[in-house]
C-alpha cells in the first residue's frame, strides 16, 4: 500500500492507494498517529485509490478517530469506491464518521 501525506489549509490529508489490510495497517497506523501526536486535529483520508480495506484497516481508523476526538479534532473520509464505502456502511462506521465525495468537500467541512 502507498500512503501519500500532504497538508492543505491546515488539514492533514492521507491519500491511500492499494490495500489496507493486516499486512499494511501497521504502517498507516504509525503514520496517522504520528500526525496526531504532532498536533494535527483536522484529518482527511482520501480513499480514491484504495482497492480494499479489511477489519484491520477499520480498526486503525476507529483508533485514530477516538484519538482525534479526544483532542477536539475531526476526521473525514472521502472519495471512496462503492465497494469500500459498503464495508464502512456494513460496519456502521458511516454513523459516526462523515463520508464525502471529494477531498475538496472534506476540506471545506473541516
Amino acid at each position: 500500500m502507498e500512503i501519500i501525506e500532504e497538508k492543505q489549509d491546515g488539514v492533514h490529508i492521507f491519500k491511500l492507494a492499494g490495500r489496507l489490510d493486516s499486512n499494511t495497517s501497521q504502517g498507516f497506523e504509525t503514520a496517522i498517529f504520528q500526525a496526531i501526536s504532532d498536533g494535527s486535529k483536522k484529518i482527511a483520508i482520501d480513499f480514491k485509490e484504495l482497492d480494499y480495506i479489511s477489519s484491520a484497516g477499520l480498526r486503525v481508523i476507529l483508533k485514530a478517530t477516538k484519538a482525534v476526538n479526544r483532542e477536539d479534532g475531526k476526521i473525514m473520509l472521502c472519495a471512496m469506491q462503492d465497494y469500500v464505502k459498503e464495508v464502512f456502511e456494513i460496519a456502521g462506521f458511516d454513523s459516526f464518521l462523515p463520508i464525502v465525495a471529494t477531498v475538496d468537500e472534506a476540506l471545506t467541512q473541516l
